[in-house]
């Protein structure tokens, strides 16, 4: 069983999500790679470790996080069983459903079937009785968004989440879901979106704008473009970086058009007296609207490097003019 250091609290700001009651770490952990089956499980457990001793309190997955689908949720389970269930209600586990589970028409999008079905998958992985949070993972053109909604709604009333939120929609979709939402009284409190120096879909599509109108959450994934924002890429592609070892996500052809870009933000970044990767998390949380970003990490020593962000002076209007010329915004 894992001792949680006494100073876990001393450091970590904690932003309000929205306009709810809930308090959410300025970083979380997110568990999108790095916790499937293909990872080492003590390399897993450290990372758990590192994050709550140092306040990081929000884990975040989603019911195909791996691989294999289903893993990551497995994983954490064992880790929370083994050595975290005295610390349960200092935590905040979410996770998803959305995207492909299982095969046949049941098992993705957004049906009432779908969600609820996943979610119970989900909750016998990780061997809990809720979730803090469950979002539905992305946006379903075919489903009517009552029924998305309201198996949300279902989820929260049967007592296996206490909150509720949205991934990957535009501010459109979220405005109407946050009305269907607000008149049956589901607590419905966050956003999780991609939010970067490099991807800025969430102004262009209205969904900032909309989640501050709303007065709901957000939390950023990918914060650091796939690594692409950090010093790993500067000199060359390593051998043991994303790009040589898993494809999928990121690859030398979505890398080298930004090559030049991350030169030029390196050199900024290092004017501040900051790595890039710190620099670009603090951009991602630079405002009000944004109430934590999601950090991966494959090594303890990377959380450390990330928690960072909390150090130092924020940008100036110059400052945040430059980088948006360097990206060409």
């Amino acid at each position: 069983m894992h001792q949680a250091s006494d100073a876990r609290y001393s450091s970590m700001p904690y932003h309000r999500c929205g306009k709810s009651g809930l308090l959410l770490p300025a970083v979380s952990l997110g568990f999108w790679h790095n916790f499937g089956d293909t990872g080492r499980y003590e390399t897993m457990k450290q990372l758990c470790f590192t994050a709550f001793d140092h306040g990081i309190t929000h884990f975040d997955l989603a019911n195909n996080y791996g691989p294999e689908p289903g893993s990551a949720e497995k994983n954490l389970g064992r880790i929370l069983h083994e050595n975290f269930m005295p610390y349960r209600d200092e935590l905040i586990i979410s996770t998803k459903a959305g995207y492909t589970m299982w095969d046949g028409p049941y098992g993705d999008w957004g049906s009432r079937k779908y969600l609820i079905a996943s979610l119970d998958q989900s909750l016998k992985r990780m061997g809990l009785d809720y979730v803090d949070i469950f979002y539905h993972h992305r946006m379903d053109p075919k489903t009517p968004l009552e029924e998305t909604m309201g198996a949300l709604d279902q989820i929260v009333r049967s007592g296996k989440a206490l909150y509720v939120g949205l991934s990957n929609y535009d501010g459109e979709t979220m405005k109407k879901a946050c009305e269907i939402l607000t008149d049956l009284k589901c607590p419905f409190i966050i956003n999780q979106n991609s939010y970067n120096i490099f991807n800025r879909t969430i102004e262009q599509n209205g969904l900032k704008q909309a989640a501050r109108e709303c007065q709901k959450g957000i939390i950023s994934f990918s914060p650091l473009a796939q690594g692409m924002l950090t010093d790993r890429y500067l000199n060359g592609i390593p051998d043991d970086s994303r790009i040589k070892t898993d494809g999928r996500f990121l690859n030398q052809e979505k890398l080298t058009p930004h090559i030049g870009q991350i030169k030029k933000l390196n050199d900024m970044a290092a004017k501040r007296g900051e790595t890039l990767a710190q620099m670009a998390l603090k951009w991602v949380v630079k405002d009000d609207d944004v109430t934590s970003v999601l950090v991966g990490a494959s090594k303890p020593q990377q959380i450390l490097e990330n928690l960072k962000v909390m150090e130092g002076t924020g940008f100036s209007e110059e400052e945040l003019r430059m980088i948006d010329e360097i990206v060409g915004v």
